[in-house]
């Protein structure tokens, strides 16, 4: 999600066939093969019901909803009117095609899970809401396509990875990225060698989360505040900013991304947000998946960056490569260097250039390629591109990146047993979780 999605690419871009459009319905030849649905099944034999409904569930409903063999019939927001908008435009969709939509929406997610016409679930909600109900979709036997940053703690990470492979079901993350040429490419070239042995990395997110400090405004007669909240404390007053609002009459979308994600008390500012992403990229890289950095240095005492020391020696800093502070990657080798961000590829060399393709048009977080991918693995029962061992690694990285943030001081992690090293005062175990509010818990 970014103020980046619908960039132009440059002359020495590279763009990969992650960009699929809401509007383009053509799908990659041979990627969607096996997604083909036999004309005599009476239903499609993936059945998704969306939890939440906001900006980028509709993106995703976009991209989902256009896949053969997949059927949306469900879905849950605790905001009215915007599963009015859901029904509105599930209802369309199938209209143009001649078919009649069989979706029915619910407040309460626990009773879409109910439903036994939906196989999987999509969860788009803020972060501190993904752990409780994707643990609680596994349960019910629901495959889960999940929105990074996977969860908002570490504790509520290690716990989703056991309840995923306790209960044998598929979960994939929304680390679309992952499914780019664009950055398959680049990860390609690192990996084969063609930069040399890596030496450092920059990868650029932002800035950490900062304390809420919205004024609190009039509730929408039609919000559930208190199911909003979920598991954070009550005290948290509402701000349309939180949940942006829309129109119906005429037709209105959010103007803004949902501003949870950037205050501390609700989300974890562009360190998740982006983090998410290129942090991910980065570990990809490095081969650091299921794996994760020693040493987390905080901004502070001279420095303007975060900084991730591996046990190989390796640094990744939250540094940008360039003066426009483009949010991306850059991997630095011995024989050269490679730069890559959505929709740009550079490198030292004009031979690691990638052939150049063509721009297809559309909004990035519509990514056919990477849901194709989790429709796939739901089929056939076998971990999608972003199993929830990566996604784990890669979320843990961004919190221990808020966590020395936080701390104002250096910490030290042991990746493999997943716990904090000379922790002599208990205060970085202490962050990787918080007290759920009374009638809440993780399982």
């Amino acid at each position: 999600m970014s103020e980046n999605q619908t960039k132009k690419l440059n002359r020495r871009s590279f763009f990969g066939t992650s960009m699929m459009g809401a509007a383009g319905v053509a799908l990659i030849p041979g990627i969607v093969t096996s997604c083909q649905t036999k004309p005599s099944e009476p239903k499609a034999d993936v059945r998704l019901g969306f939890i939440g409904m906001g900006r980028q569930s509709m993106f995703l409903m976009n991209g989902f909803i256009q896949i053969p063999g997949v059927e949306v019939v469900a879905g849950c927001d605790v905001y009215g009117i915007k599963r009015k908008r859901f029904e509105k435009r599930v209802t369309a969709f199938y209209a143009k095609s001649g078919k009649k939509a069989n979706v029915v929406t619910y407040e309460k997610f626990e009773d879409l899970l109910k439903n036994p016409d939906v196989n999987a679930v999509v969860i788009a909600v803020p972060d501190h809401s993904h752990a409780r109900i994707a643990i609680a979709a596994l349960k019910a036997g629901k495959e889960v396509y999940l929105e990074k940053p996977m969860t908002f703690t570490i504790k509520e990470g290690q716990e989703l990875v056991k309840c995923v492979r306790e209960n044998n079901r598929i979960l994939g993350i929304g680390s679309m990225q992952r499914s780019d040429a664009n950055f398959q490419y680049a990860i390609n070239l690192v990996h084969t060698g063609a930069i040399g042995e890596i030496e450092k990395v920059n990868a650029y997110v932002g800035a950490p989360p900062k304390p809420y400090d919205l004024p609190e405004q009039p509730l929408p007669a039609d919000l559930n505040w208190d199911l909003w909240l979920g598991s954070l404390p009550a005290k948290i007053h509402f701000n349309n900013e939180l949940d942006p609002p829309i129109k119906l009459d005429p037709e209105e979308d959010e103007k803004i991304w949902g501003a949870w994600r950037w205050y501390t008390e609700m989300g974890g500012g562009f360190t998740t947000d982006w983090g998410a992403h290129m942090f991910d990229i980065a570990q990809w890289g490095l081969k650091m998946d299921k794996n994760g950095p020693v040493e987390i240095s905080p901004i502070g005492d001279g420095t303007e960056y975060m900084t991730f020391k591996y046990a190989n020696g390796v640094v990744m800093t939250s540094e940008p490569f360039d003066e426009k502070k483009t949010k991306g990657v850059k991997f630095w080798g011995k024989n050269g260097w490679i730069e890559v961000a959505r929709g740009y590829f550079n490198a030292s060399d004009a031979k690691l250039m990638p052939a150049k393709k063509e721009e297809v048009k559309g909004s990035y977080e519509t990514s056919i390629p990477h849901q194709v991918n989790f429709v796939e693995a739901v089929r056939g029962h076998k971990d999608p591109a972003v199993p929830v061992e990566v996604g784990h690694s890669s979320c843990t990285v961004c919190t221990l990146g808020n966590i020395a943030c936080q701390l104002k001081r250096t910490i030290k992690w042991d990746p493999s047993k997943q716990l904090f090293v000379d922790d002599t005062d208990g205060a970085a175990t202490k962050m990787m979780h918080y007290e759920y509010r009374q009638g809440y818990t993780l399982l």
